[in-house]
């Protein structure tokens, strides 16, 4: 890359940066008359031109919530588009995830200031609270996360974001435990999409690896976090909890026994219910044969995850 483009990409980063797309395509598009091969330009200005296209429906939304949940839903796919062709720069992702994010911070943020109007709902918190994280500012994104938590308890979306939050900023121990909170509560309501903490990401990769993926990827990654070491930080379990992971898995159980249920989504949900009830007799002393019992349950579903959790 000669110099000349690069200083044009460094300037139109900085735009991007601002959310200012416009001038970004103006700059890259004159730089890449001199250097019309430059692969990060062409990628960078192939980014610039989907977020163009989906503003601009964006824009014809009423509300800033649906403006910012539509901005954020594409996200995903912004990321797998520009991933297509086996292509990723880190910079020019970063730079347009700054702009866009700070856009559809802009349109939460609007609805939670005009909360005498209208109440603000816990998942608006939780928004402005995903932003301000992958606009890398943790704290200000743990404050926001915090809120939602407080206003919706026991809720795996906003327990996984807090999470991802807690590991990025080198918190470990707190980010094990809160990520297998919110996957014991409901695996399918972690949006894997969203989290970006190494923590989780290796996790999730290692259980795609196996050959997992959608709603089945998202039930086996808490099996693969105990297995792994990841999950390893446990809480007792209040008396009251102690109750309702019996009755989950006394329900879950009958449903495996029922035919049209979806065994695969079952057999790794009940399995993780079985670690948990395991954890719960070791921390309470509970004799012996309890917990083989629950273990020969395990082996009874998967030989396989039977063997490594004896490991």
């Amino acid at each position: 890359m000669n110099t000349q483009a690069e200083n044009e990409l460094a300037k139109a980063y900085e735009l991007l940066k601002k959310g200012q797309l416009a001038k970004a395509s103006e700059i890259l598009s004159e730089a890449l008359t001199d250097d019309l091969e430059n692969i990060e330009i062409l990628y960078t200005l192939k980014g610039i031109n989907y977020w163009n296209q989906k503003l601009a429906r964006v824009q014809n939304l009423t509300s800033p919530y649906e403006q910012g949940e539509s901005i954020v839903s594409h996200w995903k796919d912004f990321t797998q588009t520009m991933g297509k062709d086996g292509l990723y720069f880190e910079r020019s992702i970063y730079a347009i995830r700054q702009g866009i994010f700070a856009l559809a911070l802009e349109c939460y943020d609007s609805m939670i200031n005009n909360s005498g109007k209208v109440q603000p709902m816990p998942d608006l918190y939780r928004k402005a609270g995903l932003c301000h994280k992958k606009l890398g500012d943790y704290e200000t994104a743990l404050k926001y996360l915090d809120k939602a938590n407080s206003m919706a308890s026991d809720s795996a979306t906003i327990l996984s974001e807090m999470a991802d939050c807690y590991a990025l900023c080198g918190e470990e121990r707190t980010a094990k435990v809160l990520f297998r909170e919110a996957f014991f509560i409901d695996p399918q309501k972690v949006d894997l999409s969203l989290l970006d903490s190494e923590l989780i990401c290796y996790l999730i990769k290692q259980t795609e690896q196996l050959g997992y993926s959608g709603a089945v990827l998202q039930e086996w990654i808490p099996v693969y976090g105990v297995l792994y070491g990841v999950f390893s930080v446990k809480r007792e379990l209040r008396a009251i909890e102690i109750g309702k992971l019996k009755q989950n898995i006394y329900a879950l159980e009958n449903n495996l026994k029922e035919q049209g249920n979806d065994r695969a989504l079952i057999v790794p949900r009940l399995i993780n219910h079985y670690f948990w009830l395991i954890d719960h007799y070791v921390m309470t002393n509970e004799a012996r044969s309890h917990i083989q019992e629950v273990l020969l349950k395990i082996r009874f579903l998967d030989q396989n995850i039977y063997d490594e959790y004896l490991k």
